[in-house]
C-alpha cells in the first residue's frame, strides 16, 4: 500500500503531523461532535497508517534536525499503544469523574505528539520542543479534575518541579552548545571523539542526565511521582507512568548512546549509581504504603531503575531488552490502572480485602498483572526482566543483576499483599465494578499480551 504526499520531504515527520492535526481538529470540533473518542481513536489508526505505508517513511526531515529510524519507529507504536488503551479506560471513566471535557482527549494527543518528537529528535532543539510539548499537556492532564483539589494540587506540584528540571535541561544544552558549535546529536558525538572528556562536558552531562532522570522518576528526581500519581485521575496516571517514562528512555539511549558514546567511561558509573539507588527507593518505599496508586508510583520508580540497566550495559542488546522491557510494561501496567478503574470504589489497598469472593474475575485480572509486575512465569514481566539480566550478564554486569533480583524479590512483599488482601481476606463491604465496552476490551488486550510473551517470548525478542 503506497501513499503519494503533496509534500514528499516530510514523509519521516508525517506520523506526528497526523497526530497534532488530529488534536487541533478536535478542539474545534468539541462543539459539535459529542464522542471524541471516536476522533481520537482515528487520529491514532491514521499516524499508525502513515507510519508504516507511508513511503520514504525512514529518513531524515526539516534539514536534519528530524529523524524516523527503527528505533523511533519502535518507540512511537508504544506511545500509540499507551494513547490507545488510555483513551480506552478513559471514556467511561472520565463521565463518572464528571470530567469528560473536550480537550482532555486532545492533550493525550498532543502529549503522544511530544513523545513522537522526542522519539525523532536528531537535534537537542527539537528534542526541548517535544519535552515540552509533552510536559505541558501533561501538567494539564494532571489537573483535569478541576473541582478536586488533590488533583490541582497533583498539576502545580508537577509544573514546578517539571519547570526546574526544564531550566536543568536547557542549561545543560547551552553548556554543550558552547563546548561544541551545535546542538545536533550526531555533530555533538563527532565532537567528543576528537576532543574528549572535561570537566565542563562532564557538568553538561550531569545537567542532561539530571533532567532525563526526572522525566523517567528515577532516584533522586522521583519526588515528584507519588504525590502526582495518586492525585491525577487514574486515566491520566496510567498515560503518565508509561508514555513520558519511554519517551525519556528513547532520549537517553539516543544521546548516551550516540553523542555521549565517547564518553561511556564518565556516564557509566553515575547511571549505575542511580540505577541502584532508583530500585531501593522504589521498592523500599512502595512496601509501607497504603494507597494503590502511590504504591504503582513507587512500583514504577523501581522499574526504571530496572530499565537503566540496559541502557548501562552499554550494547545493542542491552538497548533491544530496554525497549523490549518498556513495551511489556506498558502492558502489565496500563492493565492494573484498567482494573483500578473498574473497581468503582477507593484507592486504598485494604478496599481490595476480599474482592476474590465478589468478583472472582476481577480479581483474577489483578493476580495476573500484579505476578507480571513481579516478574514470576509465564507472564510478561518474567521474560522483560529475563531479557534484561541476560544482556546485562552477557556484558559483565553480573553483580548489577545480582542486586537487581535482590530488589525484585523485595518488590513480590507488596505485590502479592494486593493478591493476599483479595484472596485471603474477609469482604468488608460488597465490591461493585463499571463495566464498559471499551475499558473490557483494554483489559482483554493487555491481559491476553501478558500471557501470549509470557509463552512465546519471539513475539517481542528479535
Amino acid at each position: 500500500m503506497n501513499v503519494n504526499l503533496p509534500f514528499p520531504d516530510l514523509a519521516p515527520a508525517m506520523p506526528e503531523i497526523v497526530i497534532i492535526s488530529a488534536a487541533t481538529i478536535m478542539l474545534l470540533l468539541e462543539l459539535f461532535f459529542k464522542n471524541k473518542g471516536v476522533l481520537a481513536f482515528m487520529g491514532i489508526g491514521i499516524a499508525a497508517l502513515a507510519m508504516y505505508f507511508v513511503p520514504m517513511s525512514i529518513g531524515d526531515t526539516f534539514n536534519g534536525m528530524f529523524k524516523s529510524d527503527l528505533y523511533s519507529i519502535y518507540f512511537k507504536f508504544i506511545f500509540l499503544l499507551n494513547l490507545m488503551l488510555t483513551i480506552m479506560i478513559s471514556l467511561q471513566y472520565m463521565k463518572r469523574e464528571k470530567a469528560e471535557y473536550g480537550e482532555y482527549y486532545s492533550l493525550l494527543l498532543f502529549a503522544t505528539a511530544g513523545m513522537m518528537l522526542m522519539a525523532s529528535a536528531k537535534d537537542l532543539i527539537v528534542l526541548y520542543l517535544g519535552l515540552e510539548l509533552m510536559a505541558l499537556s501533561t501538567y494539564i492532564l494532571a489537573g483535569i479534575k478541576k473541582h478536586d483539589i488533590r488533583s490541582n494540587e497533583a498539576a502545580i506540584k508537577y509544573l514546578l518541579l517539571g519547570g526546574f528540571s526544564s531550566a536543568i535541561l536547557l542549561y545543560g544544552i547551552s553548556l554543550l552548545y558552547g563546548l561544541t558549535g551545535t546542538t545536533d546529536i550526531y555533530s555533538i558525538s563527532v565532537y567528543f571523539k576528537f576532543q574528549g572528556s572535561s570537566l565542563p562536558v562532564v557538568m553538561a552531562m550531569m545537567f542532561i542526565t539530571a533532567a532525563f532522570c526526572f522525566k523517567i522518576a528515577a532516584a533522586p528526581f522521583h519526588m515528584w511521582a507519588p504525590d502526582v500519581y495518586e492525585g491525577a485521575p487514574t486515566s491520566v496516571t496510567a498515560f503518565m507512568s508509561i508514555g513520558p517514562k519511554a519517551a525519556g528512555f528513547a532520549v537517553i539511549g539516543r544521546i548516551f548512546y550516540v553523542a555521549f558514546q565517547s564518553l561511556q567511561a564518565d556516564w557509566v558509573p553515575v547511571l549505575i549509581g542511580i540505577s541502584i539507588l532508583t530500585m531501593a527507593v522504589g521498592n523500599i518505599l512502595a512496601i509501607t504504603q497504603t494507597n494503590i496508586k502511590r504504591m504503582l508510583a513507587y512500583s514504577s520508580i523501581a522499574h526504571a531503575g530496572y530499565m537503566l540497566i540496559g541502557v548501562i550495559v552499554g550494547t545493542s542488546e542491552g538497548l533491544s531488552a530496554m525497549i523490549t522491557y518498556l513495551l511489556i510494561y506498558t502492558f502489565m501496567n496500563m492493565g492494573a490502572f484498567a482494573v483500578i478503574i473498574l473497581l468503582d470504589r477507593g484507592d486504598e489497598i485494604k478496599d481490595y480485602e476480599g474482592l476474590a469472593k465478589s468478583q472472582p474475575l476481577v480479581a483474577g485480572l489483578m493476580l495476573v498483572f500484579m505476578f507480571s509486575l513481579t516478574g514470576i512465569p509465564p507472564t510478561a514481566g518474567f521474560i522483560g526482566k529475563f531479557n534484561l539480566f541476560m544482556a546485562a550478564v552477557q556484558a559483565g554486569y553480573a553483580w548489577l543483576v545480582i542486586i537487581a533480583v535482590m530488589f525484585s524479590a523485595v518488590s513480590a512483599y507488596y505485590y502479592l499483599r494486593i493478591v493476599m488482601n483479595m484472596y485471603m481476606k474477609d469482604m468488608t463491604e460488597e465490591a461493585s465494578i463499571t463495566p464498559s465496552p471499551t475499558l473490557a476490551l483494554a483489559l482483554a488486550i493487555t491481559i491476553m499480551m501478558v500471557f501470549a510473551i509470557g509463552i512465546m517470548p519471539s513475539l517481542v525478542i528479535g
